[in-house]
Parts: C-alpha cells; sequence; structure tokens
C-alpha cells in the first residue's frame, strides 16, 4: 500500500506517466524530460568504476562499445533489435543489465564468464529466446533474474548454483515444459517467484516439478520461507486447490491464481478461497462442468465483507454451463472482467442471489 502511495504521488506531480497495460497489469513510466535529467545528474556524480551505461531504444542490432561496458555499474541496452549475444565482456563492476525488448535468439555460453558481481539481469520479452546460455551458473551473486516473455523450453539445473536469488520471474513463459525437482527448493532466499504459463501436458515425465497437477511444485515452494509474491502454474483439481489454499504462507503471498479443467463437480464454493489476503487476479479456465459459483459460508462467524478487497482482475473463459457470475460483487474493488466462451451465462448479476450476498456478508 505504502508502494502504491508513492507511485499515485509520483503521478500526480507528473514524474510518472501512465505507461499502459501490459500482461493485465498496468504500468508507468518516467517522464521523458525527467528520465534525460536523472541520467545526466547519475553520469555526472557516479565516478568512473560506478558510471551509468543507457543506449536503451537506440536501433542497435549487436553489441557495440563492448570496451565501454567494463567500467559501467548499471547497463540498459533495452528496447533494441540485438538477436545474439556473442562477446565475453569483462565487467567486474557491473550490478544491473538490462536486456529486455530486443529480438534475442541466442547468449553465448562465455557471456556470463566476467560479470561475478551481476545482481539484476533482465532477459524479459525476447520472445525467441530458447534457451538459457550455460554460463549463467556462474552469476553467483545474481538476486533478480526476469525470464518473462520469453520462449526458455526448461530451466538448467545448474541454476541452482544462484544461492543468492530472491526474485525469479517466468511469467508467460509459454514453451516452458520442464523444471528440474529440487531446483526451486535450493533459491533459499527467493521472495518473489511469478509463473504463470500454459503447458500443453507434454512435458518430460522424469524429474520435473511441472507434471500433473503441479504438486510437487508446490511441495517445493512450502519451504521458502521468505516469499511474499506467488503466482504458480494452472491447479487442475479441486484436491491440489484444497491443498494449497491450505497452507498459510501461500494464503499470505499468493497474487494471481489459474483454475483450469476442474471437472470434479458441478457447483464451486468461492468461499474457499477467502483466507488468499492478497490476491489480485483470478482466472477461470475450461472448467466445463461448474454450473454455479455459490457462496457458502466456511464459517458461520466470519465477516465476508473485505474478502475479496484484493482482486481487481477476473477472467472466466470457456465455462460453457455457468449461469451467472453473483459472486462478484464481493470483489469492491474489480476493475476488469473479461468473461468469454460461456455460452449459457444468462446475466453477470442476478437478482435472485442477491439475497445470498446479504446473508454472506451479514447484512440483515
Amino acid at each position: 500500500m505504502h508502494g502504491n502511495y508513492i507511485i499515485n504521488s509520483l503521478l500526480s506531480a507528473c514524474l510518472l506517466e501512465n505507461g499502459g497495460e501490459i500482461g493485465g497489469e498496468d504500468c508507468v513510466k518516467m517522464h521523458d524530460v525527467v528520465r534525460d535529467m536523472a541520467l545526466w545528474i547519475a553520469c555526472e556524480l557516479e565516478t568512473k568504476e560506478e558510471k551509468f551505461f543507457v543506449k536503451a531504444g537506440a536501433q542497435l542490432f549487436e553489441e557495440r562499445d563492448v570496451k565501454a561496458w567494463e567500467g559501467a555499474k548499471r547497463m540498459s541496452v533495452m528496447k533494441n533489435q540485438i538477436e545474439v549475444l556473442k562477446g565475453t565482456p569483462k565487467c567486474p563492476n557491473l550490478r544491473t543489465l538490462l536486456l529486455s525488448e530486443n529480438k534475442l535468439q541466442v547468449v553465448s555460453n562465455g557471456f556470463c564468464r566476467f560479470i561475478p558481481h551481476l545482481m539484476v539481469l533482465n532477459l524479459s520479452e525476447n520472445i525467441g529466446l530458447g534457451a538459457l546460455p550455460e554460463g549463467i551458473s556462474q552469476l553467483i551473486s545474481l538476486q533478480s533474474l526476469d525470464l518473462s516473455w520469453t520462449s526458455i523450453t526448461e530451466l538448467p539445473m545448474e541454476l541452482k548454483s544462484l544461492t543468492n536469488l530472491k526474485m525469479l520471474d517466468l511469467s508467460y513463459t509459454y514453451d516452458l515444459r520442464k523444471i528440474p525437482s529440487h531446483l526451486i527448493s535450493s533459491f533459499s532466499k527467493l521472495q518473489i517467484f511469478r509463473t504463470w504459463c500454459t503447458t500443453s501436458g507434454d512435458n518430460p515425465k522424469e524429474d520435473n516439478v511441472l507434471n500433473g497437477d503441479n504438486e510437487n511444485l508446490i511441495e517445493e515452494l512450502k519451504s521458502l520461507r521468505h516469499l511474499n509474491i506467488l503466482t504458480i502454474p494452472p491447479i487442475k483439481s479441486l484436491f491440489a486447490l484444497e491443498r494449497f489454499v491450505s497452507f498459510h504462507l501461500f494464503q499470505c503471498c499468493t497474487q494471481a491464481l489459474h483454475l483450469r479443467h476442474l471437472r470434479e463437480s458441478n457447483v464451486f464454493n468461492v468461499l474457499c478461497l477467502e483466507n488468499m489476503e492478497r490476491l489480485e487476479t483470478l482466472y477461470f479456465e475450461g472448467c466445463g462442468s461448474i454450473e454455479e459459483i455459490k457462496m457458502e459460508k466456511l464459517s458461520p462467524n466470519t465477516n465476508y465483507t473485505s474478502t475479496f478487497h484484493t482482486l481487481s482482475h477476473i477472467v472466466i473463459r470457456g465455462c460453457n454451463k455457468l449461469v451467472d457470475t453473483t459472486w462478484l460483487i464481493l470483489a469492491p474493488n474489480l476493475c476488469h472482467i473479461s468473461i468469454f466462451g460461456c455460452a449459457k451465462l444468462e446475466e453477470i448479476l442476478s437478482e435472485r442471489k442477491l439475497g445470498e450476498i446479504a446473508d454472506v456478508v451479514g447484512i440483515p
């Protein structure tokens, strides 16, 4: 909440601007003039050993001025046209490297060899990038690794050496098929873990936590005591969902939940999610058996007036038997509703069911 207040204050002062929506999330960006001034101040005040190297949006087609990288501490070459990183830069001072929104397809195995103190690596939105370089295991100081919107197919077990990792973002890695067993649980300092991927079911069977209902992945996540932001691959059974929501750590840190192909029952009690304190996005997909999303109290003494106060995005897709979505009235801060492929949906809010809402929230 404090972070939102700061961002809103900067927006009001026109120091930040609305950056639109990416992946269903609202974004902000720095005003061009403010950005130029910040870079000027940084480059003027920083010593030679701690300088900034910024070539964002410079229409680069290859890594240039590799020699100039050597003294850089913070570096951004995002929003360019770079397809291959084949050099072996020697950057002993480099802490931050932003390579997002390029056209990367290959990163040479030697690229990571001489950047031992790198803490932040952003490779996001490189759709052509299908594999990580072997040398990435040498980045033992790495704390933040963003691989979202890439085409990587698996995480190498060599990542286990990244024991300082605090943030791993695998959002929208639709081609991801394998995460080796015991890899995620080895990141004992992990605070943020995002994986919003849609696997096709042809995953490798052995030594892979993405098999079945992702229960092995969930078991590994239970050991990460520092987690505070979590999104996981689709949950595909009510049994797996019940186990997931019963664990206190997941109740406190889950930001997005994807329920897919729930077929065990024609009724889903949405109040089973009552303890999800930070849930912002809820996605029902292909739950063709569900006819009703009901609101049945799990505890007679619970006040449900603020149960879904953090929920802002709802997507309901391919739930062919669903008749209404009256339960949405329990989410007072809902900003975005997307419903499609629900052939029998008659109404968003059912007047007949509003009485149930009154009973649930305790209105006489």
